[in-house]
């Protein structure tokens, strides 16, 4: 069984490929439920379900159909890449001597940004093209994936100025799987389960950290314990690796009129790093790719703190409020909904971090909608991911349909559940 470490010094950024445009944007998928309640707001990909993940896995050769479609639509996007023809020969030897190929840095970053682009469920990809891309396909070992996502989040924090940010580390192969990343996002509170069935902390953690403690790791019994991240590398065993203290920047909530807001003890992380969805690039399926844009406030105010099943803080808020809750009809819950959204804005603005709110992101995505019309782009978007779980009349998104279309290179989940721990020898 592994302990619980704590993550090294990652090494220097030496690889790293960055844009010079400044990173911004809503980028992920949603913390709870599948549509029509988005929460993160974001989904890049669809949520297929999860099988069991023990063992080895053995991956099929790469797709030469799919390299072909991927190299030409980055050669018709940047022709100063390149002929196609030359290119796809490298890539048919490669495939015929390994089984797989490997990209370009160049072709890596297109992939990753257009990846955002095609993000059916994202509302935020008016910025794709700022994506900043850490290339780490060398790293495949479990305590260097650790080390560099402190690294990207302590990159992508930025001191509260957020930048959108992807870590590509290495590709799933045919002799040889990618690394996995078992937690949702690189951030994620612990929830414990109480012998009568209730949860202390975030529900929706209770199996993440049922394998944690599993694997020796053990929490504060705190509403908000950090959890650590539970790597598998070469199709090994997982193991836990606990984050650094200093590269976890969380917002304490507050109120701009109610004062008693403080008493309720909320917080929330700043960066929401997708950990769980793999990269897929030209018949390339990187696993372990973690991600990350901005907070939309209603992530946080509508579905991470409000939801039933999470934090479930409604009622406690209502009720601070004088609210009748002994009926629906008061709209109790409404009321209330929109001054925990005003307070999770309130507490980011507060504390110099960035975070947008519904509204702007609605205007935001029209407007990266009209730009990809005008590139003669298929933008897809699927609405009932798209419209903000709350006031969602009241934003611009809501009033119009949108295209469906499954389109690659994208980020997707495999189908795969939390990985089933070995019993130790005796």
């Amino acid at each position: 069984m592994a302990k619980a470490v704590t993550v090294a010094m990652a090494r220097p950024a030496d690889q790293e490929t960055v844009t010079t445009a400044p990173g911004i944007g809503v980028v992920g998928p949603p913390d709870g439920g599948a549509a029509p309640d988005p929460d993160t707001g974001a989904a890049p990909g669809p949520d297929t379900g999860r099988a069991r993940g023990s063992g080895p896995e053995r991956t099929k050769p790469a797709d030469m159909d799919a390299a072909a479609e991927f190299i030409r639509l980055h050669r018709h996007e940047c022709p100063e890449a390149g002929e196609v023809g030359p290119r796809l020969l490298e890539i048919r030897r490669q495939i015929d001597l390994t089984g797989t190929y490997q990209h370009t840095s160049a072709e890596l970053v297109f992939g990753a940004r257009v990846a955002w682009r095609n993000s059916g469920r994202c509302i935020g990809r008016l910025y794709w093209r700022s994506l900043r891309v850490r290339d780490r396909r060398p790293v495949n070992a479990a305590d260097d994936v650790a080390a560099e996502c402190a690294a990207h989040l302590r990159t992508a924090t930025n001191g509260g100025r957020i930048r959108p940010t992807i870590t590509v580390f290495a590709p799933d192969r045919p002799d040889c799987p990618g690394p996995r990343i078992w937690n949702e996002q690189i951030v994620r509170y612990a929830g414990y389960q109480r012998p009568d069935g209730t949860v202390h902390g975030d529900s929706r953690n209770v199996d993440l950290t049922g394998l944690a403690i599993g694997l020796g790791w053990r929490g504060d019994g705190g509403r908000f314990d950090v959890l650590p991240l539970v790597i598998s590398a070469r199709g090994g065993q997982p193991q836990v690796f606990g984050l650094p203290p200093d590269v976890v920047l969380e917002v304490p909530v507050s109120h701009p009129r109610f004062d008693w807001f403080t008493e309720l003890d909320l917080r929330w992380h700043a960066v929401p790093v997708i950990t769980d969805m793999c990269l897929e690039i030209g018949g390339i399926c990187y696993p372990a790719a973690p991600f990350n844009g901005w907070y939309m406030g209603t992530e946080i105010g509508a579905r991470n703190l409000a939801d039933r099943d999470r934090y479930n803080q409604l009622p406690e808020i209502a009720g601070r409020m004088g609210l009748d809750i002994s009926r629906d009809r008061s709209l109790w819950r409404d009321q209330a909904l929109v001054e925990l959204n005003v307070a999770v804005l309130h507490s980011f603005d507060m504390a110099g971090v960035t975070i947008t709110d519904h509204h702007t992101e609605s205007r935001r995505f029209l407007a990266h909608l009209a730009r990809e019309e005008r590139a003669r782009r298929v933008c897809p978007a699927d609405w009932s991911w798209i419209v903000p779980p709350i006031s969602g009349s009241a934003t611009e998104v809501f009033h119009r349909y949108y295209d469906q279309a499954d389109l690659r290179p994208t980020y997707v989940r495999h189908d795969r559940d939390l990985p089933a721990l070995h019993p130790g020898p005796g």
